[in-house]
């Protein structure tokens, strides 16, 4: 096995990095990979971005959002998260099992005292409480198997950051399930920080020494371009979300005002909105939304074009974002 050290903390260089090994880097063994995430919140490739994360505590936060190419539920990464990702060749792709490699890392937890089990399909935990998630991605003869260990993560955000009300959405996307979650720490009778687990876990897996590879200028080029073209761009994190309807309802001082809309590509394509205020212009309101981002910079600016009262007389602007949110 390889082992390649990516000390990057941007969860778009990262993802990129990922896919780049699995779909472009031609080595001649497996890889492993251990690496963080600074704040960020990372979606599955299924899923609906916008109906997974707590926007308003996200961007209170500066939490990131990405999204990448396996699927399963939405995982909050900061710097209390070490992630580990195996890019392996196998012949018999038909046959394999996640579980396979989630033995290893079981394993690897054992020699610090950690006892944990494999839950589920995926879901590696200590006590019935997750401290690991996992997913896959296959491309021609090679799998991507990467997961998460929660070493000493703030959970108070992890919870936070996904706290989402589902009731507004409706869409086809794979819903995330919430679990009751723990660090490894938490565990361990000795004192280490996160950079000595993973210095473990490394040797671990290599305990006759690290068989390394070293990104060259040309692969850090080619990931870069990956980051900038695809996993940091809007149209994928949020465009290749699956089409949703979207409702609220809000009473205001100045009035009641329902809002209805359908999503297609992260776009509005459908806007009806209903209510008793008393706005000042003759502006079709179902018309002014549509064939703009679901995004709460652009509906603002749309807003924003009008004088106060002129669409929704007393109710502002800013209260009229808080039922596209």
């Amino acid at each position: 096995m390889i082992y390649i050290e990516n000390n990057s903390l941007n969860p778009y260089f990262n993802l990129a990095l990922e896919e780049y090994i699995l779909k472009i880097l031609n080595l001649d063994d497996d890889v492993l990979m251990l690496w963080r995430d600074d704040n960020s919140i990372i979606v599955g490739k299924h899923q609906n971005t916008i109906e997974e994360i707590n926007d308003e505590f996200v961007k209170e936060n500066n939490i990131k959002i990405a999204r990448r190419i396996t699927g399963g539920g939405a995982v909050y990464h900061d710097l209390g998260n070490l992630n580990f990702s195996f890019i392996l060749k196998d012949k018999n792709i038909s046959t394999f099992e996640m579980k396979k490699f989630a033995i290893p890392v079981v394993n690897a937890l054992e020699k610090l005292n950690i006892f944990a089990d494999i839950s589920g399909r995926n879901d590696i935990t200590i006590e019935g409480k997750k401290i690991s998630g996992t997913a896959q991605a296959i491309h021609k003869n090679k799998i991507l198997y990467h997961g998460t260990l929660l070493f000493d993560s703030d959970l108070s955000v992890v919870s936070n950051a996904l706290n989402v009300k589902f009731d507004k959405i409706k869409s086809k996307g794979i819903k995330s399930v919430r679990s009751r979650v723990t660090n490894i720490k938490d565990y361990l009778k000795q004192d280490i920080d996160i950079l000595e687990f993973k210095s473990i876990i490394k040797k671990y897996f290599f305990p006759y020494g690290v068989n390394e590879y070293i990104l060259s200028a040309e692969d850090l080029k080619k990931i870069e371009e990956l980051r900038d073209n695809k996993f940091s761009t809007w149209d994928y994190i949020y465009g290749s979300s699956p089409k949703f309807n979207y409702s609220n309802s809000k009473r205001f001082s100045g009035g009641m005002v329902e809002v209805f809309l359908f999503v297609e590509n992260g776009i509005i394509s459908t806007c009806n909105i209903y209510g008793d205020f008393l706005g000042e212009s003759n502006v079709d309101l179902n018309k002014l939304f549509v064939g703009i981002r679901y995004d709460q910079k652009e509906i603002l600016n749309v807003l924003n074009e009008f004088k106060e009262k002129q669409l929704f007389g007393d109710i502002s602007n800013e209260e009229i974002l808080e039922l596209f949110s």
